[in-house]
């Protein structure tokens, strides 16, 4: 008699967090898929969920053990058979985690990342949660051969691993360890294998990106590795991603000034003004060298998009502090900004100090803060009338409507152009007119 055929284990994927979790769940659907196992669309109604999770601030947190406690929750209605969760929040909780979020069959961390076929394989027989944590802080990630979760014409290149600078806020140094860049040889390689399969953006992402090739003794990294992935023949855009303040070199603003592939945007955190709180911070910037670099950029690249990341309610910040900082967002003018509250994250410095600050306080500041940048932002949208763009088409639905980017506005963060009538396809760059504005967004017609 014929054996019965064994029906194949399901993996329902969810992917939470910033862009270097992306890559990382690019890689675990990849080998997902090498392992023989088949990936579904319905992970409500999987045989195993994986959860890869952010556990940055509190909120990422919170997002991450909503999905885990959906996924438990189909998992005791008998639709799911195994949760396993991965990624930074097993990486900072480690087996608490277990006790946190009670029913989820094995965690792994980031170093586990390229084994996960064979870790779900093994959960899926399992009787006991399993961790999966043997950490390797010192290795770099080989980072080919992704499943993209992007649009094939755009991807993140990540070009090392790891943050040195010890942010008294942060967490990323004890979640994903020291500094370390990933060699260029494995980045050119990377970078042209995700342009032969249709990829014309490459968005180059690190936790500091200015800092490449310093551990390896290259002098100018950032520039030197830029100027190489511009000589990719269909590569049409680079985007350098978190370029920190301290870090931008007269060099990096020269190659960037005369570059044609390399967008004139420039993400730079600072995080606050007031020099006070930034050495509270432990940032090695100055209010005076922040002020200078802003005036430094604008001068150099005529075009140039600015965008910025600050945090409100730091310990300690008084309204003349916060108000400080107000009067530099009015004065730098930022494209574009996010604002974050300040989240006392356990383990990290800032969380022990004195005089936080009450939520409430908190909010009023990004509150105020945030309706400032948005006058701000939509003003250079209204300056923007007139103007031709080229832009980026990312996606367009049955009527015709587009949504596309140009240089100035990164996926996923920024805001879009629209553009009704559109005769292009997703990855085709089309010129166009802005026509109107509509909240963050920019309406333009098609050339």
């Amino acid at each position: 008699m014929r054996k019965k055929k064994r029906k194949p284990v399901t993996v329902g994927f969810i992917a939470l967090g910033c862009p270097k979790n992306v890559v990382d769940s690019e890689r675990m659907l990849a080998e997902i898929a090498e392992a023989g196992l088949v990936i579904t669309a319905e992970p409500d109604n999987a045989d195993v969920v994986v959860i890869n999770t952010c556990g940055f601030i509190a909120p990422a947190k919170a997002e991450a053990l909503e999905a885990i406690k959906h996924a438990v929750d189909c998992k005791a209605g008998g639709t799911v058979k195994k949760v396993i969760v991965a990624g930074c929040l097993p990486e900072r909780l480690g087996t608490e985690l277990l006790n946190e979020a009670d029913g989820i069959d094995a965690i792994v961390g980031l170093g586990q990342r390229d084994i996960i076929g064979r870790i779900i394989k093994k959960t899926i027989h399992s009787k006991q949660p399993a961790a999966y944590l043997n950490k390797s802080p010192h290795t770099i990630s080989n980072d080919r051969s992704r499943l993209l979760i992007t649009p094939r014409h755009w991807a993140y290149l990540r070009i090392s691993e790891g943050c040195d600078h010890r942010c008294s806020f942060c967490t990323i140094p004890a979640i994903r360890g020291r500094f370390r860049s990933k060699p260029r040889e494995l980045i050119l390689a990377e970078a042209a294998e995700l342009v032969t399969a249709g990829a014309v953006e490459l968005n180059i992402i690190a936790q500091d990106t200015t800092n490449w090739g310093r551990d390896l003794k290259t002098k100018n990294g950032l520039a030197a590795l830029a100027n190489e992935l511009e000589k990719i023949a269909d590569l049409k855009w680079i985007r350098l991603m978190y370029l920190y303040p301290a870090g931008i070199t007269e060099k990096l603003i020269e190659t960037i000034a005369a570059s044609e592939k390399i967008a004139h945007y420039f993400d730079i955190p600072i995080q606050h003004i007031n020099d006070k709180i930034l050495n509270d911070m432990r940032r090695p910037d100055t209010k005076e060298h922040i002020y200078r670099l802003v005036e430094k950029l604008r001068s150099a690249i005529g075009d140039i998009v600015l965008r910025t990341t600050v945090i409100v309610g730091f310990p300690g910040e008084t309204d003349r502090q916060f108000n400080e900082l107000l009067e530099f967002i009015k004065w730098a003018q930022f494209d574009a900004l996010g604002c974050f509250k300040f989240y006392p994250e356990s383990g990290t410095p800032a969380a022990e100090m004195p005089a936080q600050i009450p939520d409430k306080t908190k909010q009023q500041r990004l509150k105020e803060l945030m309706l400032t940048q948005q006058k701000i932002a939509f003003s250079k949208n209204r300056n923007r009338i007139g103007t031709k763009l080229t832009c980026l088409i990312d996606s367009i639905d049955n009527k015709g409507t587009a949504q596309g980017r140009f240089y100035g506005q990164a996926p996923d963060i920024d805001s879009v152009c629209i553009i009704e009538n559109c005769s292009a396809n997703p990855g085709d760059f089309v010129d166009t007119k802005v026509v109107d504005t509509r909240d963050y967004d920019l309406i333009v017609e098609q050339i």
